[in-house]
């Protein structure tokens, strides 16, 4: 599903205008993984400022993850996990492509090829279509629909599509500060 960003500023008198129209760099579905697409929509510094003509930081940074207390939004469609574990799949292709594409996010996945990931961030993220299944290991999941919102705090998780159907989330990421480690 293709959707339009749009981001608002400030014209030259001070009034509210559109000033970023259209589909949000890098965007679209991922070539060696069927029916995942991810887009980072937005990033702010952690000093966020408001210009007039704000400024797309997305094309040019080298990670969707945010600095300590910079954000990023991310739309993320997952497709049915059968699709991912079919035979024409290839994994390091798709490895290489999600690096590519979401660098950052790509290195914070155990190797294990289990989606299994920690993040330095709080993330909330909403369920805009679909089911899927937030997987914390250990037996502790939980399904969620379209409209729950999971606030994710810096735990190992994965997501997981049992539903046959793909799901679609909107996430805000905050970068955020770990006791006993440092930042990136």
């Amino acid at each position: 599903m293709t959707f339009i960003r749009i981001v608002t500023g400030h014209d030259p008198s001070g009034q509210a205008d559109l000033k970023i129209i259209g589909t949000p760099h890098n965007s679209g579905p991922f070539e060696h993984t069927p029916g995942f697409s991810a887009s980072c929509l937005w990033r702010t510094s952690p000093t966020p400022v408001i210009e007039p003509a704000p400024r797309d930081e997305t094309s040019v940074s080298r990670s969707v993850l945010p600095e300590c207390g910079g954000t990023s939004a991310l739309m993320v469609t997952f497709p049915p996990d059968d699709q991912v574990t079919s035979p024409d799949f290839d994994p390091q292709k798709a490895a290489m492509e999600f690096g590519e594409r979401l660098p950052g996010l790509a290195e914070s996945f155990e190797p294990d090829g289990s989606g299994y990931h920690a993040t330095t961030t709080i993330d909330y993220g909403v369920v805009v279509e679909g089911e899927i299944v937030l997987d914390l290991g250990n037996g502790r999941e939980r399904s969620l629909r379209q409209g729950d919102v999971v606030v994710q705090v810096g735990t190992r998780h994965a997501w997981r599509n049992r539903s046959g159907r793909p799901a679609r989330m909107f996430f805000v990421l905050i970068g955020a500060k770990r006791p006993g480690k440092e930042l990136p």
